[in-house]
C-alpha cells in the first residue's frame, strides 16, 4: 500500500462530531479490595497468563488493575507511588486519562464520546495505524477500532498487543504486531508503540497519537516549541489549504485551527490557568505535530481542550522483519 502525504494533509481533523457539554466517566472497579502492599506481592505475569488463557483475573487494589466501565468496557488503571495515575481502554489501545499526583488530569475526551465499544473513543492518546487521515483504507486505519490484548501489567505499566485478525485482514491484510507500552511513574507517563513486520513482504504505514489536552481555558493556553520559521499547512485557507511559515516562537490560538507542521515534534502546553506545563516529548519516530482545534463551537466545547497530535507523516516502508519505534512521553511541570 503507498500512502500519499497529500491525501494524509487533507483529512487530519475530518469525523468530528458535536458534542454538547464536557463530561467524565462514571467507571466502576470490577478489582477486589487490598492494600498496595498486598497488591505488589501479586505476580502480574501470571495475571496474564490467566486473562490469555481466557480465565477472568482480578487484581487484589482497588486502586489499580483492571477494571470495568459503566458498559462493562475494560480498561486498566496505573497508579504511581506518589498518588499519579492513568486509565489505559483495552479497545482502541487509547490512554484516556493521566492525572498528576495533585489530581490534574491533563488528557481530555470529548463529550460525545461512545464509551461501549460502538465506535472508537473520541478523545484521549487514540492510535491513528495504519493509515492517517483518508487514503486506501477508512479514515485513520483500524487501530483505534479493536480490542488490543494484555501482554504485560503491573501497578505502573501495561503493555498491549494487537495482531491481525480476521477484521483487520478484510482492511489490510499485512503480517503485523503492534505492541503498545504505558508507563508510569512520579515524574512522567511514558509511552511506546512498536510495530514490527512478520511477513516477508515489505509494506508502507502511517502513525499518530491523534492526543487530546486539557486547557484551563484557550485564553490562557500558549504551546511553544521549535515553530518559528517552520513550513506548515494550513487548512483553513482555500480549499485544498496553503503553505505557510510560521513566524512565532509559541502558538496561541485565537480562531479555528487545523495545522500541519512538519519536522516540529517538542511541543509544549503551558497553561497560566492551572500553572502548569505539559511537554510532549517524542524521542523515537514522531517527526511532525498537528495543531487542531475548533475554535468558537460552543457545542464541541472548543475552549476546554486543544489537539496537539505526534505523528509520523512520511509514510514508512518497513521490509519483512524489521520494525519502527514511536517513543513519546508527557512530562508536567510547574509554570516558572
Amino acid at each position: 500500500m503507498k500512502l500519499t502525504l497529500f491525501a494524509t494533509f487533507a483529512g487530519v481533523a475530518a469525523g468530528f462530531g458535536v458534542p454538547t457539554a464536557f463530561k467524565t466517566f462514571d467507571r466502576t472497579s470490577v478489582v477486589a479490595q487490598a492494600s498496595r502492599s498486598q497488591q505488589k506481592k501479586t505476580t502480574r505475569s501470571e495475571w496474564a497468563e490467566k486473562r490469555n488463557g481466557g480465565g477472568v483475573a482480578e487484581a487484589v487494589d482497588a486502586s489499580a488493575g483492571l477494571m470495568k466501565n459503566e458498559h462493562d468496557l475494560e480498561y486498566v488503571k496505573l497508579v504511581s507511588d506518589n498518588g499519579s495515575s492513568a486509565e489505559v481502554y483495552l479497545f482502541g489501545g487509547v490512554v484516556t486519562s493521566y492525572k498528576d499526583a495533585e489530581g490534574t488530569d491533563f488528557i481530555a475526551v470529548r463529550p460525545d464520546a461512545k464509551t461501549d465499544g460502538s465506535k472508537p473513543i473520541s478523545g484521549g492518546l487514540s492510535h491513528c495505524w495504519p493509515q492517517f487521515g483518508p487514503g486506501e483504507i477508512q479514515q485513520h486505519g483500524f487501530a483505534r477500532n479493536v480490542n488490543w490484548a494484555v501482554k504485560d501489567i503491573s501497578d505502573s505499566s501495561v503493555v498491549l498487543e494487537m495482531a491481525p485478525s480476521d477484521y483487520s485482514k478484510g482492511i489490510w491484510d499485512k503480517e503485523f504486531l503492534c505492541t503498545f507500552t504505558v508507563d508510569l511513574n512520579d515524574e512522567e507517563l511514558n509511552t511506546k508503540m512498536l510495530v514490527e513486520n512478520k511477513g516477508e513482504e515489505a509494506w508502507d504505514f502511517q502513525a499518530a497519537l491523534h492526543s487530546y489536552f486539557t486547557v484551563s481555558s484557550l485564553e490562557n493556553l500558549e504551546i511553544a516549541g521549535s515553530f518559528e520559521g517552520k513550513e506548515f499547512l494550513n487548512k483553513m485557507v482555500g480549499d485544498d489549504g496553503e503553505m505557510q511559515t510560521e513566524d512565532r516562537s509559541a502558538i496561541t490560538i485565537s480562531e479555528e485551527y487545523d495545522r500541519v507542521y512538519k519536522g516540529v515534534n517538542d511541543p509544549v502546553l503551558k497553561d497560566s490557568g492551572t500553572g502548569k506545563n505539559l511537554a510532549v516529548v517524542n524521542t523515537e519516530g514522531w517527526e511532525d505535530t498537528v495543531l487542531w482545534n475548533p475554535f468558537g463551537d460552543e457545542g464541541m466545547g472548543f475552549n476546554e481542550f486543544v489537539c496537539v497530535e505526534s505523528v509520523k507523516f512520511d509514510p514508512v516502508s518497513l521490509d519483512g522483519g524489521a520494525s519502527w519505534s514511536g517513543v513519546m512521553a508527557l512530562k508536567p511541570s510547574k509554570a516558572e
